[in-house]
């Protein structure tokens, strides 16, 4: 049975809100290898565009010997210089990293003014799965809170969209 049957109806949202957290605007800190990436609206345009790609995931983590289940939202947050350095600065990768939610919303990153939640696109997880279509060709940080019944994670990893191509990811 999922943990969504024992769940108040409030963990869903606070859970997708300290992971999504990752999308908005925080103060201090700076990246650990140098100084603060600039927020520059003009780097998300192509995020915008149209697209033929898709993202469809599934979420198969576990650990020690417990599954983890994914929790409403999967956040879909374009790579441009600025995210790049506060994907590294909350999650200590760019690539791929399973982080407590409380870490995650206990970091800061740099340029309290930068807004852009607007380019970041959400969409439901459920039983496990989710899915992003219409994407344009591009880097893409995949934001997904998940639980096992005790303390939520934050899954990221990056997923590259090219050619007309769905990518299949597992989480």
């Amino acid at each position: 049975m999922s943990i969504r049957s024992f769940a108040a109806p409030g963990l869903a949202l606070a859970l997708t809100a300290a992971a999504l957290s990752a999308c908005a605007p925080t103060a201090g800190g700076g990246l650990p290898n140098g100084g603060p990436a600039a927020f520059n609206e003009a780097d998300f345009g192509w995020s915008q565009m149209p697209g033929r790609n898709s993202i469809q995931g599934q979420i198969a983590f576990a650990r020690d010997g417990k599954a983890f289940d994914c929790v409403a939202s999967v956040g879909l947050t374009p790579d441009t210089p600025y995210t790049r350095a506060r994907i590294r600065t909350l999650y200590g990768s760019t690539q791929r990293a399973a982080v407590p939610a409380a870490v995650v919303r206990a970091r800061t990153v740099a340029d309290a003014n930068a807004d852009y939640r607007t380019y970041v696109r959400s969409e439901r997880c459920e039983n496990g799965r989710f899915r992003f279509d219409g994407l344009p060709d591009g880097g893409w940080f995949l934001i997904v809170p998940v639980t096992s019944g005790d303390a939520p994670l934050v899954l990221m990893q990056s997923v590259q969209t090219r050619g007309g191509r769905v990518v299949s990811v597992t989480l």
